[in-house]
């Protein structure tokens, strides 16, 4: 049956679309008969058949629309699907198994990050296959508080374009807020991606929610994008030599993106119209294609001074979310330790910072672990420490749900540079009113709260905005802040410029709980999560950093 006779159009069916909502009731598992959902060992668990409908809705549309491995081609259907879940798929085909997450993976004796993050089943994986060929983009909105496994359904989001959500309840979520966006605003599908470069180098890993061709190198599909997607690569040397500095022509990186978007009939002239909808709009094919030529730095010093930090962050985010994912936390924690020491060791080693005088010297205070003679490498100690500290390497016993560290994953693997960066590590500003702001940028410590002697704060983590007002706050202002003032003007924008709906929360010092607001003043923190610390836990994280560079160094 073609899909068409599935839809009803809203203009004209909106009354008994609204009337059949009506009639549906909230269902719970203790409603369900006894023969729904019969799961392991006989267990009623609920009958949630995700596997089944979604391969069954894959395997539709992929006979309808056929398939998307055709490079450049403009197909007329593509799909975008929104699945909901209210906990673990636990009847038919892709059915988890959520007792693996149990207290037995609590003990330090077994590695419960590396137990509980692979995927249990390749069924998804291989449904996420299935459905980029079919030219489906999976949205995966997961309302639940229980263990769901998204390690194993994530595939369903990332390999199609799609995104993941995750919801403790639907009492405060952002929702709506998140569906309304994703549905405002423009997009374009049945993507193609691909990049190339001069001969001297050659892309390496590719980063992002896409799915790579299964026959050209360093080309991927996208079923579906908008102006937030991001993709990030690195790049590795063709042979030893490295990029000649005699040559005469510099690298090159040629970038083409073919696409598919939905534009008015206005825009597009009579004779170039492929298909409409209605009269209304009309699909255009587009191909964008940019060259760019980079010099080279003819030195460390030059180097350096070339660093963009944001971007540096972002592809260490990426590249931890790999070894966590292969090897552990754990392993991923160690690995970002180590690029730290390197790199300081590298800076000094390059300014000639460090002067042995005898073999029983001690260079401890000659170690410049600041990166004070280079300020594009300044803040990245800083970022260093604070992904240590965010729930994407954070261990289990720390409290750290599996579940809400892969919603952290899929996200972060899909901002870009600047809003990770807030991710990672949240601005935090001050206002002497709300009309006023005192300064534009604290470190996260308590110190710099008492220092300041601002009344008011204003933290954006990218997916939470906190306004605090400190408890010697003169209770003449204005709480929470009124909608004509600038502090909340600047809210608002933010909000209108992310792709996801930030929670804003109001706190009151001295009367409502702080502890989310005091749980992002991570410099106090010690690294390893053990709690406040006898030293504030950024200078002791640098101890730490200086003492194993000397390690390195020996």
């Amino acid at each position: 049956m073609p899909l068409l006779q599935f839809l009803a159009p809203v203009e004209t069916c909106k009354d008994r679309i609204t009337s059949a909502l009506e009639t549906l009731k909230p269902t719970t598992s203790w409603e369900r008969t006894p023969g729904t959902g019969q799961g392991l060992d006989g267990v009623l668990m609920g009958g949630r058949g995700f596997g089944v409908a979604m391969e069954a809705l894959c395997n539709y549309l992929g006979s309808e629309f056929g398939s998307t491995f055709a490079l450049g081609v403009c197909d007329k259907h593509r799909a975008r699907v929104f699945a909901f879940l209210s906990g673990p798929p636990d009847y038919g085909p892709g059915q988890l198994d959520t007792r693996r997450y149990g207290e037995q993976y609590a003990s330090k004796g077994e590695d419960a990050d590396r137990a509980l993050i692979p995927e249990q089943t390749p069924f998804y994986k291989d449904m996420a296959a299935v459905a980029v060929q079919a030219g489906v983009c999976v949205d995966i909105f997961a309302i639940t508080n229980e263990y769901t496994d998204l390690a194993s359904l994530k595939f369903l989001c990332i390999e199609s374009g799609g995104s993941m959500f995750l919801y403790s309840n639907t009492d405060d979520s952002t929702l709506p807020q998140d569906m309304y966006r994703m549905l405002s605003r423009p997009y374009a599908f049945n993507c193609v991606l691909r990049l190339r470069t001069s001969t001297e180098f050659k892309p390496g890993h590719s980063y992002g929610h896409f799915f790579p061709d299964p026959q050209y190198e360093n080309v991927q599909h996208i079923i579906c994008c908008d102006s937030y997607a991001t993709y990030a690569y690195d790049f590795d040397f063709a042979n030893n030599v490295g990029f000649s500095r005699h040559a005469s022509e510099q690298p090159m990186v040629q970038i083409a993106f073919q696409y598919t978007v939905v534009v008015p009939p206005e825009e597009l002239p009579g004779s170039e119209l492929v298909s409409s909808s209605r009269g209304k709009h009309s699909l255009k094919r587009q191909l964008r294609i940019r060259t760019l030529q980079y010099a080279t730095a003819q030195n460390l010093n030059e180097l350096y001074d070339g660093v963009d930090p944001e971007v540096v962050l972002s592809l260490l985010v990426h590249k931890v979310i790999l070894a966590s994912l292969e090897q552990g936390v754990r392993e991923g924690r160690m690995l970002l330790h180590d690029w730290l020491v390197i790199l300081t060791a590298q800076y000094n080693e390059a300014f000639k910072l460090i002067q042995y005088k005898n073999v029983n010297t001690s260079i401890m205070g000659q170690i410049d672990v600041a990166f004070s003679q280079c300020p594009q490498l300044q803040p990245l100690p800083r970022l260093v420490f604070a992904l240590l500290r965010n729930p994407l390497l954070r261990f289990h016993e720390e409290g750290v749900h599996p579940d809400y560290r892969i919603y952290v994953q899929c996200l972060f693997s899909a901002l870009e540079p600047s809003s990770l960066h807030r991710a990672i590590y949240p601005v935090l500003t001050s206002y002497s009113t709300p009309d006023k702001q005192a300064y534009p940028r604290h470190s996260l410590s308590r110190a710099a709260l008492i220092t300041s002697g601002s009344p008011i704060f204003f933290l954006d983590a990218f997916t939470t905005l906190i306004v605090f007002y400190s408890s010697t706050a003169d209770p003449s202002l204005p709480f929470p802040p009124p909608q004509d003032c600038l502090l909340r003007s600047t809210i608002n924008k933010l909000k209108q410029d992310r792709c996801i709906t930030p929670k804003l929360v109001f706190i009151r010092g001295g009367q409502d709980d702080a502890t989310s607001f005091e749980n992002y003043l991570i410099e106090e923190q010690d690294v390893d999560g053990s709690g406040l610390t006898s030293v504030m836990g950024f200078v002791s994280f640098l101890e730490d950093i200086t003492q194993s560079v000397l390690e390195y160094m020996k």
